[in-house]
């Protein structure tokens, strides 16, 4: 049996990262080993981190949105707008403040169900924790710019 597109694993990841050739990787290589197994693979930094929750919004991941937003802000629970579509992520900087607080400036860019597209221009914030022996970096909240 044949298929025109790549299995979920191999298509290219949702966040857009490339590798040193310029070639989108994999969701399997990419956001896919921390959204899928986020239990045992945390993310390894807070771009990373900011990556994955953008494959997981594209996704409807949201049981991997609320493990990784910090229990000081997290909401009880997370709905999904319908009909959104996201087109893309522009990952504009990554600072790290000292080696447990670090900010991610991002554009994630969508289409809404009434077809309108929107751009969600952030600075977020993240902590990095220990839990059950991994260091875990989770995301605090964000600045709209």
């Amino acid at each position: 049996m044949s298929s025109s597109s790549p299995g979920p694993a191999l298509a290219p990841c949702p966040c857009g990262r490339r590798d040193r050739k310029g070639l989108s990787l994999p969701y399997g290589q990419c956001c896919g080993r921390y959204v899928d197994d986020f239990e045992h693979t945390p993310a390894p930094d807070a771009e990373s981190l900011m990556r994955s929750r953008y494959t997981a919004f594209v996704r409807e991941r949201a049981d991997y949105l609320l493990a990784t937003w910090h229990a000081s802000t997290r909401p009880a629970t997370l709905d999904f707008e319908p009909g959104v579509k996201w087109l893309g992520l522009d990952v504009r900087s990554h600072s790290a403040r000292d080696a447990d607080h670090a900010e991610v400036e991002f554009v994630a860019r969508q289409r809404g169900k009434s077809g309108a597209a929107l751009r969600l221009h952030e600075r977020s914030r993240f902590v990095r924790e220990s839990d059950r022996s991994l260091n875990r970096w989770f995301y605090v909240d964000g600045d709209l710019r």
